[in-house]
């Protein structure tokens, strides 16, 4: 087989550091171009103008209730429309003209709302998630050339406020869909709690992600139960990520829920404190293998618009074996519409999962994020995730629209690859190689 002369891996690390490099120049790199002066079309009453409509507009009036904007080829300036969108090629405040300049969201209806007049003593909500995606990613998008649902999200939360003395709380979430049978507790034994229970069917399950109790006092809260993993910028929830598919990172690197204790401590508004212990990696009140870890770390802000989180677990981890795990994330808004964010991910254990004698993986993901306005987002993301010696390299592309402010639509184009080939020995782990990859969907909240 032919080989490309070059290595897709480094173009796209170079891309990221370009970024970096113009992140780092300050706000002259960040600053939007000014717009550029194009001979518009003209046309009168729905027609195409002619020789004789083609007379030099009046002057604005003297105190004009919206600012001027200068015309075409030196032409007067002009008044913009009531709406605020600027008819220029490129609108700096309001992102792109036309469709894209106005964007007003309204409020979101809630379940909570609709349930409780004021002062409600719960928090009850949750979203549905329909998707299609061409082919399979190997993670989470398994199910190609179908429409799904994906997640159909309910939960249930009250918050344990410690602000003016002892405060309780809890929380529980439950999840049906295409995407339940990753989200249940597989680091249980079989037929424990929500894994492999026999209410899944076919490719559609059930699942009980969180269950917890919490109690808060002052700069304290501590939780003890079943909930979500501190460690990892992904999250298992569609409405936590931006993009539609995950990270290989995200699915072989990081656990996804956890059983035990976990207590918080903010000395500082800086600084956050994480400390625990579960019975492994993916457990539901259930212990696999004699799973017993410590889970601890820190969130600190450099900045207003800088942060750094480290989570470590390290012990018997369950299914996964007897080792340690390290989670990094670099988060920062480097100007005022982008965002930068850096995720290391490094596990080692003595469970051969894919090969070799024990399980070894890192990985490295870079995330760039651009803000339009409140209803358009879009962002990139270039991963480098290696198992027991062999690399898989994965880029990703996306939108984010919000048409109404409880629906998000999320089109990507994907493309994923390993230098050491497609076959067994170059692809241990089985995922789906080259080829790009098309997936869209849906997120209604409620």
């Amino acid at each position: 087989m032919k080989r490309f002369p070059w290595d897709p891996a480094r173009w796209v690390y170079a891309a990221f550091s370009m970024l970096a490099v113009v992140a780092a120049g300050g706000p002259a790199f960040a600053q939007v171009p000014p717009p550029i002066d194009l001979p518009q079309p003209v046309s009168i009453a729905g027609r195409i103008a002619n020789p004789s409509d083609l007379q030099e507009p009046p002057p604005p009036p003297a105190n004009p209730s919206q600012p001027c904007v200068p015309g075409a080829q030196g032409a007067p300036c002009v008044q913009p429309p009531p709406n605020g969108c600027v008819p220029t090629p490129l609108c700096e405040e309001k992102g792109f003209c036309g469709s894209l300049c106005e964007c007003k969201l309204g409020e979101p209806w809630t379940l909570t709302g609709a349930i409780f007049e004021k002062d409600p003593p719960l928090t009850i909500g949750g979203w549905w998630q329909f998707g299609y995606h061409n082919r399979s990613t190997g993670v989470f998008n398994t199910h190609p050339h179908h429409l799904d649902l994906q997640q159909a999200w309910l939960y249930v939360e009250k918050v344990a406020d410690g602000s003016k003395g002892l405060g309780l709380g809890g929380r529980m979430d439950v999840l049906y869909g295409t995407d339940a049978q990753n989200t249940q507790s597989f680091g249980n034994n079989p037929g424990r709690f929500d894994f492999q229970n026999g209410f899944d069917h076919g490719v559609y399950g059930w699942a009980i992600p969180q269950l917890y109790g919490e109690v808060a006092w002052d700069k304290w809260s501590v939780k003890a139960g079943h909930f979500f993993t501190p460690a990892g910028y992904e999250v298992v929830g569609a409405t936590g990520n931006f993009f539609y598919s995950h990270s290989l990172t995200h699915n072989f690197s990081e656990p996804f829920t956890h059983t035990g204790f976990l207590a918080t401590y903010k000395p500082t508004d800086k600084l956050t404190v994480y400390g625990g212990w579960t019975l492994g990696w993916d457990t539901g009140f259930d212990r696999f293998d004699d799973g017993s870890n410590f889970i601890g770390g820190a969130t600190y802000a450099i900045t207003d618009k800088m942060a750094a989180t480290y989570i470590m677990t390290v012990g018997d981890l369950g299914w996964v074996g007897e080792g340690n795990s390290h989670h990094f994330i670099f988060d920062w808004k480097f100007a005022e519409k982008w965002q930068y964010v850096l995720t290391s991910d490094i596990l080692h254990t003595n469970e051969p999962v894919f090969t070799g004698n024990g399980y070894d993986t890192v990985g490295l993901n870079n995330y760039v994020f651009y803000t339009i306005n409140d209803c358009w987002k879009v962002g990139g993301r270039g991963e480098w995730w290696k198992a027991d010696g062999i690399s898989y390299h994965v880029i990703s592309g996306g939108v984010n629209w919000k048409p109404m402010a409880n629906l998000t639509i999320r089109p990507e184009l994907r493309y994923q690859w390993s230098p050491a080939g497609d076959g067994d020995a170059g692809n241990p782990v089985g995922l789906p190689l080259k080829g790009a990859m098309f997936g869209i969907d849906a997120v209604l909240t409620y």
